[in-house]
């Protein structure tokens, strides 16, 4: 994939996507964790909701900035811990909609150059915008899986 178009379109496709996932969770298996350091599909989809907001910032940071320097991200030890359980699910998937559709409009907005623009990433030889939203794709993409992974699980039926 290669056409940026393709890829905003499949960006702007995923939060349906991710939330008819989530409302396929057993309501009782939501919050559950598979062990005691692994996420519940609660937390994977609350996670996804809060990724926008930064990618929106190194978007614009990458067209401001001539020789911008990307920080990495990870989830917070408070995260990791369990503090997505007690984010309000419902209100977590409308703001990944609204904060989705905000981004898809920035951007259907860029120009073939700004797609092209570069930035220096600590973890990797080479970052660009198109590298960057593909990543938020497949970032998002593999926590769906997870979340598919713990609504087929045998043995919680």
């Amino acid at each position: 994939m290669n056409n940026p178009q393709t890829l905003i379109a499949a960006l702007a496709a995923a939060p349906e996507i991710i939330i008819g996932l989530v409302r396929e969770v057993p309501p009782q298996h939501l919050k559950r964790r598979p062990s005691p350091n692994k996420w519940s599909a609660h937390e994977h989809a609350c996670h996804i909701t809060t990724i926008d907001a930064p990618y929106f910032a190194r978007l614009e940071l990458m067209l401001s900035d001539p020789s911008p320097c990307i920080t990495p991200m990870s989830a917070t030890p408070d995260e990791e811990a369990g503090a997505l359980l007690n984010v309000d699910l419902d209100k977590a998937l409308a703001f990944f909609v609204s904060e989705r559709a905000r981004l898809v409009e920035r951007l259907q907005q860029l120009a073939e150059a700004d797609w092209q623009r570069t930035a220096a990433h600590p973890e990797f030889c080479h970052y660009s915008v198109w590298i960057m939203f593909r990543q938020l794709l497949l970032h998002e993409m593999q926590h769906a899986y997870r979340i598919e992974e713990l609504r087929l699980k045998k043995d919680w039926v």
